[in-house]
């Protein structure tokens, strides 16, 4: 899977993401509204596939779904950062966003196409070639990934069963 990165620093909270002034509109208003404390460009620019790569702490603060949900609604594929705030990391799963845990800042800049697989555990930047080391992501995350999300998962699985 490859796409093109955006790049942010640490702390990038859920009130970043979902700004709590919009909370009470629909998820597509809050969606138009991610990231533009940091970058007003994001949201309107973003694009299905592309992955943040971020470094400390993000999605921490309060335990909003609609942090994680308004980057799949937007098409981020992937959230590639040195840590994660607890709850924003199984919520993203949980939505089907994938999130690697890497220490990728130094080697990708905005801009760079970069091939992630979560399996090895592997992130090739594109644009110069370098290799990133990142925690490979387990088989049962990343069938919820792939279905969509833990609510699509469960239903195929209950559907194999019935």
């Amino acid at each position: 899977m490859t796409g093109k990165a955006w790049k942010y620093g640490d702390n990038v909270d859920t009130d970043l993401l979902a700004p709590g002034v919009y909370m009470k509109g629909p998820v597509a208003e809050l969606a138009k509204h991610c990231l533009e404390a940091i970058d007003l460009e994001f949201a309107s620019n973003v694009r299905p596939g592309d992955v943040i790569v971020a470094g400390r702490n993000f999605g921490i603060g309060s335990s909003r779904e609609q942090a994680a949900e308004v980057l799949v609604l937007l098409g981020v594929k992937a959230v590639i950062a040195k840590s994660f705030g607890g709850i924003f990391y199984r919520n993203a799963f949980n939505l089907g966003l994938l999130a690697l845990v890497a220490d990728a800042e130094a080697d990708v800049e905005a801009g760079h196409e970069l091939d992630l697989d979560p399996a090895s555990g592997t992130i090739t930047n594109i644009t110069t070639g370098a290799q990133i080391a990142a925690e490979p992501v387990p088989e049962h995350l990343r069938r919820i990934v792939a279905a969509g999300g833990l609510v699509p998962y469960l239903e195929q699985k209950l559907e194999k069963h019935s």
